[in-house]
């Protein structure tokens, strides 16, 4: 199944992407496209992390939501995809909720590089420090909804990020916990739409986007040396 990657990164490449493993920090419509596009692209081990279950508000943007698996956990839904993807691919499927308490040097022994694309904001601050200590490397999705433009996105430090409110209020509880930069992050420029009834809206343009952006990070992060990326 990896002939076209054999054509692009070489034995070499493919052989680092199988012997990695990656943890990918919520699962829905930015998490979701993560998963699978590394297993996709030959990542040997994923560890993926969500409490939820699959929603009908979720349909129009997840890839794991279908309305055969409502009500079904999505990580157990993302790892039997993935089983049929890329059997070789090594999942560790947890129904848990990250929090601030967590045993992270437990959780993470052994991952070669995390995705954070959860939602909750104490819980992304206490695992991007937890990175940041280690370190391990580690890429953080801002926020993707409320928008339309994919061509807004952008790799960046979290200092360099602007027009997005939830890396503004990030950058302040980061610096509060004296990191000021060092944090990779993909950011959209675009500014956030105003609120129909309340309600977050949102469509599958700009977090589909972003998690194939931050997939395609961390792929070239693992070949960069081979000259591969």
């Amino acid at each position: 199944m990896f002939d076209r990657g054999l054509a692009l990164i070489g034995k070499d490449g493919l052989a680092r992407l199988a012997a990695a493993s990656i943890a990918v920090c919520g699962l829905g419509g930015v998490g979701s496209y993560i998963a699978e596009v590394l297993a996709r692209s030959g990542i040997g081990t994923l560890l993926l992390i969500d409490a939820d279950t699959i929603a009908p508000s979720n349909i129009n943007r997840q890839l794991c939501a279908l309305h055969s698996t409502l009500g079904r956990p999505k990580a157990e839904i993302m790892a039997e995809r993935i089983a049929d993807i890329n059997p070789a691919c090594r999942v560790e499927a947890r129904r848990i909720m990250l929090t601030p308490g967590d045993d992270y040097a437990s959780l993470f022994s052994g991952t070669d590089y995390i995705a954070d694309a959860i939602d909750d904001l104490p819980a992304k601050i206490a695992l991007i420090r937890y990175a940041h200590t280690r370190p391990i490397p580690l890429i953080s999705a801002m926020g993707a909804g409320r928008r339309l433009d994919p061509t807004a996105l952008a790799v960046a430090d979290i200092a360099q990020t602007y027009g997005c409110p939830l890396a503004r209020r990030l950058r302040k509880s980061l610096r509060e916990q004296g990191i000021e930069q060092g944090v990779q992050v993909v950011f959209s420029s675009e500014p956030p739409r105003e609120l129909r009834e309340g309600k977050l809206g949102s469509m599958i343009f700009v977090p589909a986007a972003m998690g194939l952006l931050m997939a395609s990070v961390i792929v070239r992060y693992l070949l960069a040396d081979l000259g591969a990326e």
